[in-house]
C-alpha cells in the first residue's frame, strides 16, 4: 500500500516533537543514567521528578523522569506554532471522537491532552519556560554530549493506519518499508521539523514506544559513550550498535535505561524540508534497510518496548519479519 500524499495544509501547525515523560521505579538510578552518563542537564528536580534538557535546547525540558510504581510512558509532547493552533487542535481531535482535556503542566503554558486512536497519550502546547542558552558552556558537555531530542519511534499494530492518521496531522513521510508479499507498510518515518523524522512507526504489538532518540555532534561521541558505559557499570545496557542505518543514513547506537526504556543516540541524517520531497521506498527483505553496515539487530530490538500508561495493546496481523540476529 503506498503512503498517502503529504497534507501540506493540516488543520493545525505542529512545529516539532518536544518531550517525553518516563515513569521510573528508581529516580536516583535514572538520574545516574541520564545525567551522569548521557550528559543531559537538570533544569529542576525534587523527590518525585527530574526535568532534563539537552545542550542546544532553550525550552525547559525534553525529558521528565517521574518516580512511579511502574515503568511506562506517561505522554509524548509536541510544540505547536501559535495559540490559535491549540484551539484548532482541540476541535480536530474532538471531531475524531478523541479525548480533549485542558491540563496544568509545570513549566508549560496552556496544554491540550489527548490520545491518538490507539491510545498513545499526546499533549500539545505553544509556550514552555525558556532558559538561558548553554550551547557554548563547553564545561557542561559530558557523556555523549546530547544536543537535542530528535524523534520518537513507536510500535504500531497497523502501520498503514498510523501513517494515515499522523499524515492528516501534517507529518510527512520521508522513508518507508513495504512488505512486497502483502503490499502493506511495515515501517514509516515521518517529520515536521525538516529532519528524517519526528515520529516513526514499526510493525509490532502496539501501541508501545520503541525508543526516543537524541542527536549528538559526531560518531566519535557515540564511541566515547560506549567506552564510558563499559567502564562505569552500564555495559549490559548496550543493546545494538554502533552502526549506520540504511533508512535515514544515520549513525546510531541503542541503549536501555535502568527501567528498560530504549534510547537511541543518533547523528548525520539529512534535510527534508522541501514540501515535494519524494518518500524513499525500501523492501522489507533488503538487509541494508535497517543496517547499512554493522551487526544485524537482535531479537530484543523487534520485541521489547515501553508501554504507554492507559493504552491497551493489540497484536499486529502483519507477521512479516526482517532479518534478526541469532
Amino acid at each position: 500500500m503506498p503512503v498517502p500524499a503529504p497534507n501540506l495544509y493540516p488543520d493545525f501547525n505542529i512545529v516539532r516533537l518536544s518531550h517525553v515523560e518516563y515513569r521510573v521505579q528508581d529516580l536516583a538510578k535514572s538520574r545516574a543514567f541520564y545525567v551522569d552518563t548521557l550528559g543531559l542537564q537538570v533544569t529542576y528536580e525534587d523527590q518525585d521528578r527530574i526535568y532534563l534538557r539537552a545542550m542546544e535546547e532553550r525550552g525547559h525540558h525534553c525529558i521528565v523522569l517521574v518516580q512511579a510504581d511502574n515503568s511506562d510512558v506517561g505522554v509524548l509532547g509536541f510544540k505547536l506554532f501559535d495559540d490559535p493552533d491549540l484551539d484548532k487542535a482541540a476541535a480536530w481531535f474532538a471531531s475524531k471522537g478523541l479525548p480533549v482535556d485542558w491540563i496544568e503542566r509545570p513549566h508549560m503554558g496552556r496544554t491540550l491532552r489527548t490520545r491518538d486512536p490507539w491510545g498513545v497519550p499526546l499533549e500539545f502546547y505553544v509556550k514552555m519556560d525558556r532558559l538561558a542558552p548553554i550551547h557554548q558552556k563547553y564545561k557542561l558537555y559530558n557523556g555523549v554530549k546530547p544536543l537535542r531530542i530528535d524523534h520518537f519511534n513507536m510500535f504500531s499494530a497497523d502501520v498503514d493506519a498510523s501513517v494515515a492518521f499522523y499524515n492528516e496531522m501534517g507529518f510527512r513521510t520521508t522513508e518507508y518499508t513495504e512488505d512486497a508479499e502483502t503490499g502493506k507498510v511495515w515501517a514509516a518515518w515521518m517529520h515536521r521539523k525538516g529532519g528524517v523524522h519526528d515520529v516513526a512507526f514499526t510493525n509490532g504489538k502496539g501501541p508501545r514506544l520503541h525508543h526516543t532518540a537524541f542527536w549528538v555532534p559526531t560518531p566519535l561521541n557515540i564511541i566515547d559513550l560506549l567506552d564510558l558505559m563499559a567502564t562505569t557499570g552500564w555495559v549490559d545496557n548496550i543493546e545494538r550498535g554502533p552502526g549506520r542505518h540504511g533508512i535515514s543514513n544515520a549513525f546510531f547506537l541503542y541503549i536501555l535505561d535502568p527501567d528498560g526504556h530504549r534510547i537511541e543516540i543518533y547523528c548525520s541524517d539529512y534535510q527534508t524540508v522541501d514540501p515535494d520531497l519524494e518518500a524513499i521506498k525500501w523492501d522489507l527483505k533488503d538487509p541494508q534497510r535497517q543496517t547499512l553496515w554493522g551487526a544485524a539487530a537482535p531479537r530484543s530490538w523487534f520485541e521489547h518496548g515501553s508501554v504507554f500508561e492507559g493504552a491497551d495493546l493489540k497484536e499486529s496481523a502483519l507477521k512479516a519479519q526482517p532479518i534478526i540476529a541469532p
